[in-house]
């Protein structure tokens, strides 16, 4: 009502000064200010904040809410950042991927809703083999991954494996990829906004929710199909990819068969160094 209210809370939460009006203001201006001094009788450790640790939270905050505009200002140095990401966390994986070679040049992303529970996921592979998979819950990451991770994952590979199939990649008798196959060199943000969600672990870094799981996955499988097909270049690079990978993988897994049966025993031997032998 155009007024400006002020109250002041202090030690773990009591009120020491009550609701007052202390100015006014325009109608068409509102919000929240919060300000809060760290209390040395609660955080005993260190009241100290570490500016990098705020920055690399608020660049993240400001990803996975695009349009959101975070600053962040430390009157101790003078620095100063400002986040916003209109592209969200598409752009969270362009960043992720700025040192990397992608094999395709658009971020897919697919997002949806279904029960209340919302799923964003932006991928893009690059031609590393590691993949780097950051998951959050309502702004949190779970570093455990959990139920919406999992669905996610389980949709990957089965749309990945179906397309393959479908396009005569890989013939109806031929094992899978496996889900190890389908994720080398992807990066892979993301996002689930869950109403009331149930953690586990001690330090409630996974997702246990149990009807995110199958959300997620139908919302990411419907949507990466549709993505899949009208994208067909990007989609055979895909698959072009996690097939090398599958071959990498029988490769490997015969080479340690001979080895545990003693074939080729004679051919490394000839090949080590005395010394090394």
């Amino acid at each position: 009502e155009g007024k400006v209210h002020y109250i002041k809370f202090a030690n773990g939460g009591h009120t020491v000064e009550p609701l007052k009006v202390i100015g006014e203001c325009s109608e068409d201006r509102t919000g929240t200010t919060v300000t809060f001094m760290p209390d040395d009788e609660i955080f005993k450790e260190t009241t100290t904040f570490n500016y990098e640790t705020l920055k690399t939270r608020t660049r993240e905050l400001a990803f996975l809410n695009k349009g959101l505009r975070i600053i962040l200002m430390d009157d101790r140095t003078g620095e100063k950042d400002t986040f916003v990401y209109e592209g969200g966390i598409k752009e969270f994986v362009a960043y992720v991927n700025k040192n990397k070679t992608p094999i395709h040049e658009d971020i897919v992303y697919v997002e949806g809703m279904e029960n209340d529970i919302s799923i964003e996921v932006a991928l893009q592979y690059n031609d590393g083999y590691n993949a780097t998979v950051y998951s959050f819950v309502n702004n949190i990451i779970t570093p455990e991954g959990g139920t919406h991770e999992d669905g996610v994952k389980l949709a990957l590979t089965r749309i990945i494996n179906n397309y393959a199939k479908a396009n005569k990649i890989l013939k109806d008798n031929d094992e899978p990829l496996s889900g190890d196959d389908v994720r080398e060199g992807i990066t892979m943000i993301i996002s689930a906004k869950v109403p009331e969600p149930q953690f586990e672990g001690q330090t409630k870094g996974k997702l246990g929710t149990p009807e995110a799981r199958s959300i997620t996955e139908a919302v990411t499988y419907e949507n990466l199909k549709f993505f899949l097909e009208e994208n067909k270049e990007v989609a055979l690079n895909i698959v072009d990819k996690a097939s090398k990978s599958k071959l990498a993988r029988e490769a490997a897994r015969k080479a340690r068969e001979e080895a545990r049966n003693g074939k080729g025993k004679q051919k490394v031997e000839k090949n080590l160094s005395g010394k090394l032998a």
